[in-house]
């Protein structure tokens, strides 16, 4: 007498995938939206590369290559260490994304430490409010901050108070979606119980609370960096003379009117300055996780 072989685990998944028609089938891979991914992706990039290419040419040529080197760079008539305009906006948007990264920052994590304490109905509301600049078109924010500034507050003059104002304004929202993320999932347990061990409440916010909350604050500052530097709406209604023409502004006139091979080497500068921040942000929201086994050993050791 044989014993009958027990018959092996069946694969559902196979067997459904046999009965479903390929168009149908899920488990397949999504060869037709891979494609249009990939042709999204070229198409975004190849005039980025193209530009970063053409500012390490030998010549003056943004179409024929005509070798490899630096120049447009530095130490050649018309690059960019030579040209005075070119290097006034670049320092302008330097100087105005670190002072709205200084101003931005410290506002975005009080409201959002303001609105994550508000225990009210009113507090969607203001949580809505907070949040406008960031959903509202930038040309309209633009447009409106323009208005304000030249007929109802006139102490503010077009220029760097202008721009920065501007830019606080629409950044500080950045911040309020980041770290008020990472507080909601911090909750309140840490802060109260430091508060029953007898600390303050700027004790319990200064050794529990912002050690959790630096890496977040971290990249928040990062984005408010790298979206400040990138802005052209707002500084085109904003920037007043000349002199305070940042990047953007200036790529803007002088691709209409003369562009130079020193122009993509400026705009690669830009790039750079913004992919570098991107990347702060990105490392910062990835050492969130890593950071809270510190801080909670910080918080066994509180005194």
């Amino acid at each position: 007498m044989t014993v009958a072989e027990a018959p092996g685990p069946v694969d559902h998944r196979a067997a459904r995938a046999q009965r479903v028609p390929p168009w149908r089938n899920p488990w397949r891979r999504p060869y037709v939206l891979a494609g249009i991914t990939w042709a999204y992706i070229v198409w975004s990039l190849v005039p980025v590369l193209v530009a970063v290419q053409f500012s390490f040419n030998d010549g003056r040529s943004r179409s024929v290559w005509q070798g490899f080197s630096t120049q447009w760079y530095c130490c050649a008539d018309g690059s960019v260490g030579e040209d005075s305009s070119l290097v006034r906006a670049l320092q302008n948007s330097l100087v105005l994304g670190v002072a709205t990264v200084l101003i931005a920052t410290p506002l975005g994590v009080m409201l959002a430490m303001g609105l994550t304490r508000w225990r009210s109905r009113a507090s969607r509301v203001s949580n809505g409010i907070a949040l406008v600049p960031l959903v509202t078109p930038e040309i309209v924010l633009g447009a409106a901050l323009y208005l304000v500034m030249v007929n109802l507050y006139q102490f503010v003059p077009l220029g760097r108070p202008a721009m920065l104002l501007g830019h606080v304004t629409f950044s500080v929202s950045f911040v309020l979606v980041v770290v008020r993320s990472r507080l909601q999932s911090i909750g309140p347990d840490f802060e109260e119980a430091a508060r029953d061990l007898g600390a303050s409440p700027l004790q319990a916010i200064r050794t529990i609370l912002l050690p959790m909350l630096m890496p977040a604050i971290f990249a928040s500052a990062m984005l408010v960096f790298a979206t400040s530097l990138d802005d052209f709406v707002v500084s085109q209604f904003l920037f007043g003379e000349a002199s305070n023409a940042t990047v953007p502004i200036r790529l803007y006139n002088a691709v209409r009117s003369a562009p130079t091979p020193a122009l993509n080497a400026l705009a690669t500068l830009l790039l750079v300055a913004s992919i570098m921040a991107l990347i702060l942000a990105y490392v910062g929201l990835r050492a969130r996780r890593r950071g809270e086994k510190s801080a909670l050993d910080d918080f066994v050791d509180f005194r």
